[in-house]
């Protein structure tokens, strides 16, 4: 023990011999002393008020007299997160803020005009024949009115700032540290100090003094005591909380909304009023949703093993799984619309309002498409941090190397990263400060390499390639986008006005195929933006479009647009002709085989560019399947089997439209080649129409719906970029509707009646 302890102690001991323990707690002992000496009456202590709280209410300041008890100088105060204070403990003159010693008639420093809960020693008003006048030393915090306070400073913050700092002290240091305070401050702490617990000396310090002398307190008596690790700490957390708030507002600014930067432009505002809870399963490669309206598809065969367990946002490594293992990375796939992105925006919304991940003190989203920026350039981890968000530059090395500092780096769609990940052969990097080449870096951060307690997500659509190393210990999860009851939840949040949200949820309802496909929040958003510009041009009575053709190539083109702008190479039209040819023409030829999905060497048969089917389209997905007992392998599917029967409607279409084609028809002659390209756009419905009635399964059912869509104004519009121009189908879909009519009233085929009248209402009649 050093002989401060032992001073300390000695000054107890004294107030023991003159009191009873009992006395000395409740006040009573200190009160007799006092009266004993020769300012006998001097002071008294009224009961005590209540514990510390949070509401700011006025005091009555009409009774406050001038102390004239003594207090013990306190050093300068200065900023809690100055890299100076570390070095120099010493008042500067021209500080702005500071703790000065000053004799003057003034009260306490404990009256903080920052609580009113004070335990006051109220000085008795002496009568005229007291002529003594007598002053103390009192410290008093100056203020300077153009003195910047971060907000980042809170009651909540500074509570549990200094209570985690003295949790560090061990049971004897902790009671010197008391016995300290008790000493310097005898007014505001008038008790011994074995009398409060942890909580409640921390609860007393705020209500004494405001946020910005308690800190200061509290690191000038733990410089007292020698204790300058925890100096160190103490201004850590003040400036890590300061470098927070601040990353906070930049992530709420980019993160909090639906912005500009959506798919759909009729989406704005606050994130929480259009989220609906996510399906999300524990276990990766589940393929593809195969829920259909007509046809019954069993569940693909996949690798999944393990019961598929339910988890949330804030199940996404939880503090709970890292305390179980060592997991430090999070492979979370979903195919394109599938929420990834709302995803990503509500994790983070949830850790800056403190709902979830609260064990994280900073994170980081590191979009591919902004780290694609420092291609070719040497550079570190710490600068593209830096140069994301540059208010991490007042961070130190230690804030990001210190066991109680996590920091989280979410990496969202690396399916636009295009450079190749060779995870045998890569340099090792261990130190975020180290300059390397960014395909290091971002191999590195794979393997969960980097930061000594970093967290990494990485996000992304099913890969071809992959994404993290077998050797690497890492959670896969999947996003599945909208479960039923979230997509009536997405529409009554989309929608302010009721009546206009149970009319799309109606609306919904009535189409299967619709209802089935609003399992994409991606489609969820553009249905609802579609009706929304409805409500607004022709009021609540407007009559929604009956087309599901529509909703599908609204779909498409946001999906195989939205890839050139996020890394891929420029298309034009033309280009993207020929891909969706290329695709259709696969849908079709699947169709026609009753295939769902295609193993490697059948989509390498096909010249399909996988490159561009599943990560720059987003209409096809990859999942592994389990064919054997100890064989896995890559198979190709389209992102859902409808988006399969569209396409391949698509192919049908264009190939009449464009190069006269009716692939209805058996192969014919090279001399009667020119006598189709003539025929009318009605000899392909008629036969479409006849062909999908053959199949009493309804195989093509969906299929014609499609085809028999593509006759309407408002998707030939859509489409014009991929057509060539033709005068010749301005009457094709009343020619279509009057040979449905027909079909039915023939009825030969009673079965497939159903289906019929559900293409009169995608025709509009």
């Amino acid at each position: 023990m050093d002989y401060s302890y032992m001073a300390a102690m000695e000054e107890m001991d004294s107030l023991s011999d003159s009191s009873s323990i009992g006395e000395a707690v409740s006040g009573r002992g200190r009160r007799r002393r006092r009266e004993s000496d020769e300012d006998e009456g001097l002071f008294y202590i009224p009961e005590r008020r209540r514990s510390l709280h949070l509401d700011q209410t006025p005091m009555d300041t009409s009774h406050w007299q001038y102390v004239e008890q003594a207090f013990s100088p306190a050093l300068s105060y200065r900023s809690m997160t100055s890299e100076e204070n570390l070095s120099n403990m010493d008042g500067e003159e021209g500080s702005p803020t500071r703790l000065q010693l000053r004799r003057a008639d003034s009260y306490s420093s404990c009256y903080s005009l920052d609580s009113d809960d004070c335990e006051k020693i109220i000085p008795k008003v002496k009568n005229k024949d007291e002529t003594a006048t007598e002053v103390s030393d009192t410290p008093v915090l100056k203020h300077n009115t153009n003195e910047f306070k971060h907000p980042a400073l809170t009651v909540e913050f500074t509570f549990k700032a200094i209570c985690e700092i003295l949790r560090e002290l061990s049971e004897d240091r902790l009671l010197l540290f008391k016995v300290m305070l008790w000493k310097r401050y005898p007014q505001s702490f008038n008790t011994p100090p074995q009398s409060l617990d942890l909580v409640d000396l921390v609860d007393r310090l705020l209500e004494c003094y405001n946020l910005e002398v308690s800190l200061q307190i509290t690191k000038t008596l733990l410089e007292s005591i020698k204790e300058r690790r925890l100096v160190k700490c103490l201004q850590s957390l003040c400036l890590r909380n300061e470098v927070r708030y601040e990353l906070c507002k930049t992530l709420k600014k980019t993160y909090g909304e639906i912005d500009d930067d959506s798919a759909v432009h009729g989406e704005r505002g606050p994130l929480d009023h259009f989220f609906a809870k996510l399906d999300i399963t524990s276990i990766a490669n589940n393929g593809p949703n195969v829920e259909h309206e007509v046809r019954t598809i069993a569940t693909l065969d996949t690798n999944s093993s393990k019961p598929v367990e339910q988890l949330s946002i804030k199940d996404l490594i939880s503090a709970e799984r890292l305390e179980k293992t060592n997991l430090k990375i999070a492979l979370i796939t979903g195919v394109a619309g599938s929420g990834k992105s709302m995803a990503i925006k509500k994790l983070i919304l949830d850790w800056i309002e403190g709902r979830s991940h609260k064990y994280v003190t900073f994170i980081f989203p590191l979009p591919f498409r902004e780290l694609n920026k420092f291609k070719g350039s040497d550079v570190s981890l710490l600068q593209i941090i830096q140069t994301l968000y540059p208010e991490t530059k007042k961070l130190r090395d230690y804030d990001y190397t210190c066991d109680e500092c996590r920091v989280m780096l979410i990496f969202d769609g690396l399916e636009e990263y295009r450079e190749s990940f060779d995870f045998q052969d890569t340099s090792l990097l261990t130190d975020h400060t180290e300059i390397s080449n960014l395909n290091t870096i971002v191999v590195n951060m794979l393997r969960a390499r980097l930061l000594h307690r970093g967290i990494y997500l990485v996000f992304t659509r099913p890969r071809l390639r992959s994404s993290i190393p077998y050797d690497t210990s890492h959670d896969e999860i999947e996003l599945r986008g909208f479960s039923d009851p979230e997509k009536d939840e997405y529409f009554k949040n989309r929608f302010p006005n009721p009546d206009q949200a149970d009319r799309v949820i109606e609306y919904t309802h009535s189409s299967k195929t619709l209802r089935i496909m609003c399992h994409l929040p991606l489609f969820c958003s553009l249905v609802a933006d579609e009706y929304q510009r409805i409500f607004k041009e022709q009021g609540l009575q407007a009559q929604l479009p009956r087309s599901i053709t529509y909703m599908y190539t609204k779909l498409l083109l946001t999906l195989i647009g939205q890839r050139r702008t996020l890394g891929a190479s420029p298309w034009d039209s033309d280009k993207k002709g020929d891909f969706l040819m290329v695709l259709g023409k696969l849908a079709y030829n699947m169709l026609e085989k009753d295939m769902l999905k295609l193993n490697r060497y059948e989509w390498e048969e096909h010249e399909l560019d996988n490159e561009e089917a599943v990560n720059n389209s987003g209409l096809c997905m990859v999942f592994v399947t389990k064919p054997h007992l100890f064989c896995h392998e890559k198979v190709l599917s389209f992102i859902h089997p409808t988006m399969q029967e569209y396409l391949a409607a698509l192919y049908v279409f264009l190939s009449f439209r464009n190069q006269g084609k009716n692939l209805f028809e058996p192969p014919l002659k090279e001399k009667f080649k020119g006598y189709f390209k003539g025929q009318k756009p009605m000899e392909m419905y008629k036969t479409a129409v006849d062909k999908s009635l053959q199949y009493d399964d309804g195989k093509l059912d969906i299929f014609l719906r499609f085809l028999l869509g593509t006759t309407l104004k408002a998707n030939l519009d859509l489409l014009q970029p991929f057509c060539t121009p033709s005068p010749k189908w301005q009457t094709v879909a009343e020619d279509a509707a009057a040979l449905i009519k027909k079909r039915i009233k023939e009825n030969q085929h009673p079965n497939r009646i159903g289906n019929l009248k559900c293409c009169l209402e995608e025709l509009g009649v």
